[in-house]
């Protein structure tokens, strides 16, 4: 492998934030001296995005994809199948700024003991319908896969490339929550898995690019995802 890390970050509509979170997480990790590649995937954002990610095409550690949009999951599958060929780990985030760099070093310290480390939220204000269908996600999880993952669609999650290359390979490119069927599988594979606190701030800028109602149609899908994709997860 070419690096240590490879961190994975979608982002759609994030012009008010998105530099001060690609700075923030580019000196954080270069803190720490690790050997790092930045993959941020812009999702066809809408808004002044692109030109504010324009800056950084000439850092040899930030590789900016402009892509067209396809959503939030195939945007978070397309980094990993990329990173799983650059890194030992691969680590994914996202660019609204509500999980802060400051904490990945919680579980970067800890990697050799593990395969898998989630930072689940900690303090995070949700509507009565987020946090249903929060609950329905951890639900399908262990009953289907097994315990393990506290937060199972945690945007702050740190995995081996070898077992994370094996599992999204067998997950579709459309899937709209992937996050969730890679933390069934890694809990059915008996995996070594940590969850650590990591606080979550309310968003400041922007706004949540799912409405309410397309929220539960989504949910939906992801479920009925879930279940399709079940017999293709935990086999490797």
């Amino acid at each position: 492998m070419v690096f240590e890390l490879a961190l994975v970050m979608p982002v759609y509509n994030e012009e008010a934030c998105i530099e001060h979170v690609v700075l923030s997480w580019y000196k954080e990790l270069s803190g720490l001296n690790i050997n790092f590649v930045m993959l941020v995937l812009n999702d066809g954002s809408r808004d002044g995005t692109e030109s504010k990610l324009a800056q950084f095409a000439q850092n040899d550690h930030i590789k900016i994809i402009n892509k067209k949009n396809s959503g939030h999951g195939p945007t978070i599958l397309q980094g990993y199948h990329m990173g799983v060929n650059l890194a030992e780990w691969i680590f994914q985030t996202d660019s609204d700024d509500e999980m802060k760099p400051k904490h990945f070093k919680e579980l970067w310290n800890r990697r050799k003991e593990y395969d898998a480390l989630f930072g689940f939220r900690q303090g995070r204000e949700q509507s009565y319908s987020r946090s249903f269908i929060s609950f329905v996600s951890r639900q399908t999880v262990e009953t289907i896969f097994g315990k393990g993952v506290m937060d199972v669609n945690t945007p702050y999650r740190l995995v081996r490339s070898e077992l994370l290359k094996n599992i999204t390979k067998q997950i579709p490119d459309d899937s709209f929550a992937p996050n969730v069927m890679i933390s069934g599988a890694l809990a059915k594979a008996s995996a070594r898995i940590y969850n650590h606190p990591v606080p979550h701030e309310g968003r400041r800028t922007g706004k949540a690019s799912i409405v309410r109602w397309r929220l539960w149609k989504f949910s939906v899908l992801s479920f009925l995802q879930t279940l399709k994709c079940r017999p293709k997860l935990g086999d490797f």
